[in-house]
């Protein structure tokens, strides 16, 4: 399912989810250029969540929980990213006010990208993206916003429609696949005992969850007819 707009309109300009995106496409720009010069695995080193360098010196690198979510690991990776950002984004920001959804975008962050960490604290592999942020951004549309109606592209082989979807379907259909991945990934990590690379479910079902939880604090429900 890939969602394509939603029927709320925001009763402010959303400049900080702009601003958001904007870091993000730049911070990828410069991956780009890393690339070019074989310097791309250096900068993922050091931008990104490194499990087993995190809790051994959690003082030193810290900063990653953070700065992780502005690093993608390619093309798909960052405009599947944006793409939730700038639908949910821009609503959630609308309700939370400027300065409370800055905050909160970069500590859900931090919450969704130190959850995955732990639970795979051996790892040497980075962990990057803003899926766990998004994530949370998620589970505050499903609070605020239960009722929206989200325009849909289906595809299921030669099959595609575009459907109105409730955004309490779509998201609990998201979150129930972040879930079960989740769990596919916990099961693979005590069979091994080791982290293995990849999509980081647990930050996109940890965040989800974080940001649900949040939402109350940042802002109000949004009215069933409103």
């Amino acid at each position: 399912m890939i969602p394509l707009r939603d029927d709320i309109d925001s009763e402010t300009y959303p400049f900080v989810n702009w601003a958001l995106i904007a870091i993000n496409a730049y911070i990828f720009y410069l991956e780009l250029k890393a690339g070019k010069s074989t310097g791309l695995q250096h900068f993922i080193n050091k931008w990104g969540v490194i499990p087993v360098h995190l809790f051994h010196d959690p003082k030193i690198y810290w900063y990653s929980l953070v700065t992780a979510a502005f690093v993608h690991g390619g093309w798909m990776h960052i405009i599947g990213n944006m793409l939730f950002l700038y639908i949910f984004g821009r609503n959630v920001e609308d309700r939370m006010g400027h300065l409370k959804y800055l905050i909160f975008y970069l500590l859900v962050g931090m919450i969704a990208n130190g959850t995955q960490a732990y639970l795979s604290a051996t790892s040497k592999l980075p962990l990057v993206g803003a899926s766990g942020a998004i994530a949370g951004v998620l589970g505050c549309y499903f609070f605020y916003y239960p009722y929206a109606r989200i325009m849909t592209l289906i595809t299921f082989g030669f099959f595609t429609r575009i459907i109105e979807v409730p955004a309490f379907i779509f998201l609990g259909i998201w979150f129930l696949l972040q879930t079960l991945n989740s769990t596919a990934f916990l099961a693979a990590q005590s069979s091994i005992h080791q982290a293995t690379g990849g999509v980081a479910w647990i930050a996109h079902a940890s965040g989800f969850v974080a940001g649900l939880i949040m939402a109350p604090f940042f802002g109000e429900q949004r009215d069933r007819f409103k």
